[in-house]
């Protein structure tokens, strides 16, 4: 049996998606540079499919050293029997110190049985990661009500500490797994800052071939055909405007929602929603921000009747412009907001759009 000290290196599982990467791969690549900085240890992705060596260069734009290959036709259709053999196979190969796979439907269902193959821990759903415990403290200065300075910390542990949402989002426990390896986690989409791409990097990174035994006696479910639903679902995380509603729109639900759709389609963005709002049935689940929703990182964030509770705001905190509309003066939200209105979002909303729709009435007639 391995060592503790033996397992080197992070790695993230890279999804890919009919030939095509997913934007949950560059962000998780980007974190898991951070890390590996941290570790003084390099950063390995691990891309399955078939043919599809061609996409790995790219993410070593975003900080992989190595980008490890398992090609067969047998893994061209995602199954959770073939791509977590192939997975533990290497894992077990090479011994990698964290793991890391993005919290995508396929990543929530591959997860957990890689997890349990390997006989290791795995935390799902994370929002936050650390390894060098003084920005771990950090983080939680700035994030928690703890009182940071009047607690112990070990500065020399270098477990990998993985953040996540508790009891519905009410909660932030951050979880350890010191006697096990790999420390895996799979990470919610969205959370992860994307570095900046680096095409020298991306020349430099090496592609590695692997070698690895896959028969279809070990996929013990065979896909006939994948059907693509035509539901149509709100895109928070690749929005440049969020116009999100609360509680202060139930006085007229129907009126809230479309003063926020209005001033949504003047900015060109989309409209979302607190999570009181979600439980209620009154907004969809895919229109949700907050840390049992989406993340979100748009240029302009608006806020119609939210209040700010902590767990809405982890979701939308690092927005480039927070504009909040509350008739409570001491509403928590206009303590991260950037500009502030005291006001019925049935008054402010209406007029906001229309000063907006002068403004890009103007510039269209210039």
């Amino acid at each position: 049996m391995p060592e503790i000290s033996d397992y080197k290196g992070v790695w993230v599982f890279c999804e890919q998606r009919e030939g095509k990467l997913m934007p949950t791969d560059f962000e998780l690549v980007s974190e898991a540079r951070k890390l590996a900085d941290d570790l003084g240890t390099t950063v390995t992705g691990l891309l399955l499919g078939d043919d599809v060596e061609g996409l790995a260069k790219e993410l070593g734009g975003y900080g992989a050293d190595v980008v490890k290959v398992c090609q067969s036709p047998l893994l061209k259709e995602y199954t959770t029997d073939g791509y977590a053999k192939v997975i533990c196979d290497m894992v077990n190969k090479y011994l990698p110190e964290v793991l890391l796979i993005g919290a995508t439907t396929l990543g929530r269902d591959l997860g957990p049985r890689c997890a349990a193959r390997l006989h290791t821990g795995l935390t799902a759903d994370v929002t936050h990661l650390d390894i060098d415990t003084t920005k771990y403290v950090d983080f939680l200065r700035n994030a928690s009500t703890i009182d940071v300075d009047n607690q112990k910390f070990d500065y020399e542990d270098r477990n990998l500490k993985m953040t996540r949402p508790a009891f519905g989002g009410h909660l932030m426990a951050t979880i350890v797994c010191p006697r096990f390896r790999p420390q895996m986690s799979t990470v919610r989409p969205g959370v992860m800052a994307r570095g900046t791409f680096d095409q020298a990097k991306a020349d430099a990174t090496k592609v590695e071939l692997e070698d690895f035994e896959l028969t279809a006696a070990d996929i013990h479910t065979e896909v006939l055909s994948v059907e693509k639903a035509a539901k149509k679902m709100v895109d928070l995380i690749g929005a440049d405007v969020v116009v999100s509603v609360g509680r202060g729109i139930t006085k007229d639900i129907e009126a809230g929602k479309k003063i926020a759709q209005d001033l949504a389609d003047e900015l060109g963005g989309v409209v979302g929603s607190s999570r009181a709002l979600v439980d209620a049935g009154i907004m969809t689940q895919d229109h949700q921000v907050g840390q049992t929703g989406k993340t979100v990182h748009p240029k302009i964030y608006i806020a119609l009747g939210i209040s700010g509770a902590i767990q809405h705001v982890a979701g939308m905190q690092d927005s480039e412009l927070i504009i909040a509309v509350n008739k409570n003066p001491q509403a928590p939200i206009f303590e991260i907001a950037d500009y502030g209105i005291v006001g019925d979002l049935f008054q402010v909303g209406p007029n906001l759009a229309k000063e907006i729709k002068k403004i890009q009435d103007a510039k269209a007639a210039v």
